[in-house]
């Protein structure tokens, strides 16, 4: 499937993010789940999943049929980011046969020296045909993600860095419609999506799509967001 097939398919869609890591209610070790919560995304309409391993990535596909935004979660000492931090991840990525790759492009500390946009050119020269979707927190990390290679930004990151830290809340509803008015490639808003309304709203802003995971496929969120309401 062509960057521009992926794109259209994307046009206006929620992105069901389906992902469970260790430590989390959801993560099995002997088995995943994950192609179960994106068979349920697929029946409800989605066209597109995002999620982390390449067990996933794989389990996924085959359950589904639908194109995948993948990463890979791996922390290594001197990086303070875990989502597709190296080209080993990027590899196994590619191996999977993710649809689209998303890359961590915040300004967090890299071991390797490197930054966000020096790694996307490496990855870039390795894999020129490579879609890569950048993680960003802050408007000027996705400007320079798109600048270096990018073919979309995301704000992922937004609230889970230590410069947007205090942004964490409702959605963060300004970056995403300044991205999509200043770049040309498609922005999608993501991050404490939590309601169909902001879903909805975050379109209007001009976001290309929206992905949604603790809000559909993450009960312990969904269920400690019930119990803080009531007390």
């Amino acid at each position: 499937m062509t960057k521009e097939e992926l794109f259209e398919i994307m046009k206006g869609q929620i992105i069901v993010s389906c992902q469970a890591t260790p430590g989390e209610p959801l993560y099995d070790p002997e088995r995943s789940v994950m192609p179960l919560m994106a068979r349920a995304a697929r029946q409800a309409g989605a066209k597109m999943i995002r999620t982390s391993s390449v067990r996933d990535i794989v389990g996924i596909k085959e359950e589904t049929g639908l194109p995948v935004i993948g990463l890979i979660k791996r922390e290594y000492p001197g990086y303070t980011g875990r989502i597709t931090m190296t080209m080993r991840e990027v590899d196994e990525c590619m191996e999977a046969l993710a649809d689209i790759v998303s890359i961590d492009c915040t300004d967090c500390t890299r071991g390797d020296g490197l930054t966000a946009p020096e790694f996307l050119k490496q990855v870039r020269a390795k894999y020129p045909n490579i879609i890569i979707m950048a993680d960003c927190a802050t408007y000027e990390e996705a400007v320079a993600a798109y600048a270096a290679g990018a073919d979309l930004v995301g704000t992922t990151m937004n609230g889970y860095t230590p410069q947007t830290k205090d942004q964490k809340g409702d959605p963060n509803f300004a970056l995403v419609e300044r991205l999509a008015k200043d770049l040309p490639c498609p922005v999608i808003a993501e991050g404490r999506v939590h309601t169909p309304e902001q879903a909805r709203k975050m379109l209007e802003l001009g976001a290309w799509a929206v992905v949604v995971g603790g809000a559909i496929t993450r009960p312990l969120e969904i269920a400690q967001r019930f119990f803080a309401a009531l007390s």
